[in-house]
């Protein structure tokens, strides 16, 4: 008898173990060791920066070409809606770009800009183009005599800018410039100067 009950109670624990083996499994917490992506980078708030170029121009009303080195600083402000980037900048710019020829000299010392930017941006890349105000000085030498007016004109160019780290940006832009006439009694006529400028810089954003 008691072997008969000890070969039903094994019978009974195989089929036990048996159906336990076929039921199904719950849910088994998933752990990855795979980061997860990064966000994507942020244009959005504010910049500022420093810059270094070139300048080359002419001053329609003579035969001067001024060119030389240019640079500066810029600061601004960035909205962003998804891949599109719409902004505000401005910049200081100190130059070089002077040309004499016998018996005169013309230069353009400084100038600034404001203007509104329009971008694209893929991920930590944008390409943009802007456009607004630019004001500056044009300088005529004869001798001695000197004579400098700062004028009011008008800017439109395009660039690239690349995000380097989520703080940090460098930035290639073409710009032209056109300063408005202004009349000079050293030479007797109006003056005024259209300008290129191609420059480098890189921008802090915080």
């Amino acid at each position: 008898m008691k072997r008969a009950l000890l070969a039903a109670t094994a019978a009974a624990l195989m089929v036990g173990a048996a159906v336990a083996a076929d039921l199904p499994r719950g849910p088994v917490p998933y752990y990855s060791n795979t980061p997860a992506p990064a966000a994507g980078f942020s244009w959005a708030g504010w910049y500022v920066g420093g810059n270094v170029g070139y300048e080359w121009a002419n001053v329609p009303g003579s035969s001067a070409n001024p060119k030389g080195v240019a640079g500066g600083i810029q600061g601004g402000y960035n909205w962003q809606w998804g891949q599109f980037v719409a902004g505000v900048e401005s910049d200081l710019q100190a130059s070089g770009a002077e040309d004499s020829f016998a018996p005169w000299k013309f230069s353009n010392r400084w100038f600034g800009t404001l203007r509104g930017r329009a971008g694209y941006a893929m991920n930590n890349i944008m390409f943009y183009g802007t456009a607004g105000f630019a004001y500056g000085d044009i300088k005529a030498e004869l001798a001695t005599a000197s004579e400098t007016h700062a004028s009011l004109g008008w800017t439109a160019g395009a660039g690239l800018e690349v995000g380097l780290t989520p703080n940090w940006s460098a930035k290639v832009e073409y710009l032209y410039m056109d300063l408005g006439n202004r009349t000079f009694a050293l030479t007797g006529n109006d003056l005024g100067l259209h300008a290129s400028h191609l420059r480098f810089g890189v921008n802090y954003h915080f």
